[in-house]
């Protein structure tokens, strides 16, 4: 789909905080769907969570991310994802885990545009927080694992640059 695109990166990059001033700007934005279910799960006392039932996560990640697959379809214009269905493959493989076929068939079966956002690691701005326990060392393999999958799918990879939000914001504009 040529205008769907995907802002990605390992956790802490500023990917987020990106996309909430994307959105400031107008573009649609499909939320992240790992801080939402660790948020929910968290709520009702759930085990779909990366420190507890990681395959499970994955699930709920995968159906996430093909239902704002379809909303985003469904606004014909330019939307921008907080992550994509590629990431759940990355996030399975980060984790030493099989990927199973069905989400290895979802990755090339719901395409996203050819160039992919990637935020690398940056310490400088890199914090934890309720939902995101990972080190920076974590941060950096998941980012790592993440540019092995999207090459592997034959997507594109724009590095955002270690830029304040701003000039992120018009490096993306840019080159979408």
């Amino acid at each position: 789909m040529n205008n769907l695109y995907i802002i990605s990166g390992g956790p802490g990059s500023g990917k987020s905080t990106l996309l909430k001033a994307l959105a400031q700007h107008g573009f649609p934005c499909m939320p992240e769907a790992g801080r939402a279910i660790i948020q929910h799960q968290l709520s009702i006392g759930g085990t779909a969570l990366p420190w507890a039932d990681r395959n499970l996560f994955a699930e709920l990640m995968l159906s996430w991310d093909i239902r704002s697959y379809y909303d985003a379809q469904e606004l014909n214009k330019p939307a921008l994802f907080d992550r994509g269905i590629p990431d759940v493959m990355g996030y399975l493989r980060l984790c030493n885990l099989p990927v199973p076929p069905h989400i290895v068939k979802a990755a090339h079966t719901y395409r996203y545009h050819q160039r992919v956002f990637l935020a690398p690691p940056w310490q400088e701005i890199f914090t934890q927080d309720a939902e995101r326990k990972q080190s920076f060392d974590e941060a950096q393999a998941t980012f790592n694992a993440l540019s092995a999958v999207y090459l592997e799918l034959q997507y594109e990879l724009c590095l955002l640059p270690f830029a304040s939000v701003e000039e992120r914001v018009t490096f993306v504009r840019k080159n979408l």
